[in-house]
């Protein structure tokens, strides 16, 4: 075995940030000093591995001189104490409107995983009645998680959901959620939101593209130019998604179960907020 020197890009300060949440979970469960094979600091360190360049569990584990087991269980640990930090929906918009924003940015995303043995009955459209994979989007063709995420106008990431499976379209998954409903509140107060076809049916203050439905004329000048319009202004939101996944190379994958999808990009999300931004 031939070991070699190695450097993990992120901001020192980050290290220490996370080596803090770690810190207060395991004054929060009880653990006793010297009881854990590595300190909030190194294990911060194997969490920021793990995220920034997807490194495997057992190489982790090695290189930390822990088994696997205790590998998996720092970073599951890690995991829910920094989901726990993320903002809540309401009090995104109540900060962005509170900053003079018009807009926000909604869109879906399917987190890429292994593939998943659990499956449904469809109960709509043309495949009613078929048995299917829970976790398989035919639309991406590929097994995920469904993953609601909010922008802001210049395509930094806000807010991101809990995670449905990968075959739940977007807009059931928004209106699970409560997104819908807390968007269209804040349309009454003056911020809209921006969103593609795929939530065309969501209600007032979620604005759509114009759709071409079939036995209808085609768009008018009026209606293309406003699809054009909408089409710049929403495309910045598929930004945010992009920030993190090239941010986090765990995102591209995920190999742990799937369930916990949601709260490993909510992980990311802080991570991303208080690089940016130092606001956790």
């Amino acid at each position: 075995m031939i070991h070699y020197g190695a450097t993990l890009d992120v901001a020192r300060e980050l290290v220490w940030f996370v080596a803090r949440v770690l810190h207060t979970e395991r004054r929060r469960r009880g653990t006793r000093r010297g009881r854990r094979a590595l300190t909030p600091y190194w294990q911060a360190v194997l969490v920021l591995r793990w995220f920034r360049d997807a490194t495997p569990l057992h190489r982790l584990a090695a290189d930390h001189r822990i088994s696997i087991a205790t590998a998996y269980r720092y970073l599951h640990e890690a995991i829910t104490a920094l989901a726990a930090q993320a903002p809540d929906l309401h009090q995104v918009l109540r900060e962005r409107h509170t900053a003079g924003d018009t807009h926000v940015i909604l869109d879906g995303s399917l987190i890429p995983c292994d593939r998943v043995a659990a499956t449904t009955i469809k109960t709509k459209g043309k495949n009613r009645g078929r048995i299917v994979h829970l976790w398989y989007s035919g639309k991406h063709r590929a097994f995920g998680g469904n993953i609601q995420f909010l922008a802001s106008p210049d395509g930094f990431p806000l807010w991101v959901s809990a995670v449905l499976p990968g075959s739940r379209n977007d807009l059931s998954a928004a209106r699970d959620h409560g997104i819908v409903g807390a968007l269209t509140a804040a349309a009454g107060q003056g911020l809209r939101t921006l969103a593609d076809k795929a939530y065309h049916p969501a209600g007032i203050g979620i604005l759509t593209p114009f759709k071409k439905t079939a036995g209808q004329p085609p768009l008018n000048a009026r209606q293309r130019v406003h699809n054009l319009l909408h089409a710049r202004a929403r495309a910045l939101g598929e930004r945010a998604m992009a920030l993190l996944k090239t941010r986090w190379r765990a995102l591209t994958h995920i190999s742990l179960c799937p369930h916990r999808i949601g709260h490993i990009v909510q992980a990311a999300l802080v991570l991303t907020h208080h690089e940016h931004h130092g606001r956790y």
